[in-house]
């Protein structure tokens, strides 16, 4: 079933305004949402209709790219959004009158849920007292679902009170980004690359999502989390699982997610000395108070099954680092013999690249020769083979990742989301790595802002024989 209704919490805060509102707009300037979708905005700010068609104008106007949209269909995407304030600890009369104001929703409502994790329990049991939960209503859910392993369940058994698993969209924006996809096309559309996707052929891999930015208001929050929950949970350990997934036995949501969790479970445990938590020099003032929580991680992961063994996977991420960079790199094993030695020419490991942000490509290096008579001997060059995503499709848009996210929502197709065991397995891995920092007392490493993170990062891999690709 579709969606007649699209009810969005938390609609007033910087996601809703910097993301979620061009991202609706974007879908109802191409016709991509239902005709008579019907968007109802939530939060405890008391406004009316039109003041939130007001909030939405300037955030459109501040946020939408200008050289994509030239805003001609605001008005009549204006025209879809309604508001009603709500508390969610108010208890049920607030929750009817949300209900009063989404009006009948029998024809299917969809639910973008981004909310505090002490607020999931009070939503799910208001949206319950409502009749906003029936089996025509499916929900998203923003993170974060939880700090550890338990409270993940809890948020989980508390949605699942309301909401089978086949009506629950757990979100992980990373999944809706053109290159992440473009992963799975570049493994499993092209017979180059699968057969060398093995430990055989692979030496390392590496996972980079590097912030130059701080904390940037997240203050609360970000202090009682830290780059470890807030960033490798999630967005790290799906890049991970996207790269090393066996071959699903068709691109729909049961079979990529039931290999996605296979790689999550495989995940060995990891040790302290595998491990390098950091934190920038400025934190504790930009804080204003004294913390040991780390801005920065870098991990050594092995996934034990036949595909990956002995293959170790470098993540890291961080804020206040030198750029902002997302980026997965493949490294390939030298050749097993160099005809060319005996002509004095050396060979350098072919590498993958694949760059999510902030420039979306795939780089390849291969060897090729330098032209000339060669009189000195073969002279042996790396070569890139780049992949421009935005010149390799000139024709078409390129889409935020909520875009996809809001329109697999309200048409419910799960493949793009995160399903709970995933979760839970992740989880357990994070849970196992924060307890090992506990045992043994690893505190974060100071480093410098705009650096390329702490001194022990670099010994992680160079102790290997390895450097980080920067």
């Amino acid at each position: 079933m579709g969606s007649s209704a699209l009810l969005l919490f938390g609609a007033t805060g910087d996601l809703a305004r910097r993301m979620l509102l061009p991202s609706l707009y974007a879908l109802h300037d191409d016709g991509l949402l239902p005709k008579g979708l019907k968007i109802v905005a939530t939060a405890r700010s008391v406004l009316d209709d039109n003041g939130y068609r007001d909030l939405a104008e300037e955030a459109l106007c501040e946020f939408l790219p200008g050289h994509d949209r030239d805003g001609a269909s605001i008005p009549a995407f204006l025209e879809r959004l309604h508001y009603q304030p709500l508390d969610i600890l108010s208890g049920a009369a607030g929750f009817a009158q949300l209900a009063e104001t989404l009006g009948d929703t029998s024809g299917g409502m969809s639910i973008f849920l981004s909310t505090a994790p002490s607020l999931f329990e009070p939503t799910i049991r208001g949206l319950k007292s409502a009749g906003l939960a029936h089996e025509g209503v499916r929900i998203g859910l923003e993170k974060p679902l939880g700090t550890d392993l338990q409270s993940s369940c809890e948020i989980n058994d508390a949605v699942a009170s309301a909401f089978p698993e086949e009506r629950i969209f757990r979100i992980d924006h990373y999944l809706g980004k053109e290159t992440v996809q473009n992963l799975l096309a570049l493994r499993f559309a092209n017979v180059l690359f699968e057969p060398l996707w093995n430990e055989e052929h692979i030496d390392h891999i590496q996972i980079t999502v590097a912030e130059t930015v701080g904390l940037e208001g997240r203050v609360d929050y970000y202090d009682g989390v830290g780059a470890l929950r807030d960033m490798v949970q999630n967005h790290v350990l799906q890049l991970l699982a996207l790269v090393a997934m066996e071959p699903p036995t068709s691109f729909d949501a049961t079979a990529v997610r039931d290999e996605k969790v296979k790689v999550l479970r495989s995940l060995r445990a990891i040790t302290c000395d595998d491990s390098v938590l950091g934190q920038y020099a400025g934190y504790d003032a930009e804080l204003k108070r004294d913390s040991r929580t780390e801005t920065f991680v870098a991990l050594k992961a092995h996934v034990d099954n036949w595909r990956w063994a002995g293959v170790p996977f470098y993540l890291r991420t961080g804020k206040k680092l030198a750029e902002r960079r997302t980026e997965i790199v493949v490294q390939f094993k030298p050749i097993p013999h160099n005809i060319f030695a005996g002509r004095g020419a050396a060979t350098v490991p072919n590498r993958l690249i694949i760059a999510i942000q902030p420039q979306e490509n795939i780089h390849l290096s291969v060897m090729a020769k330098v032209p000339g008579l060669d009189r000195g001997g073969i002279k042996l060059r790396e070569v890139p083979l780049d992949i421009s995503m935005p010149d390799a499709f000139a024709g078409p848009r390129r889409r935020i990742a909520y875009e996809r996210l809001l329109l697999d929502l309200i048409e419910g197709d799960q493949t793009l989301f995160v399903r709970r065991d995933e979760v839970e397995a992740q989880w357990q891995w994070i849970d196992a790595v924060r307890a090992c920092w506990t045992e043994n007392k690893q505190a974060p490493e100071r480093y410098e802002d705009g650096s390329l993170g702490p001194a022990s990062a670099t010994e992680l891999v160079k102790r290997d024989g390895r450097v980080w690709h920067d």
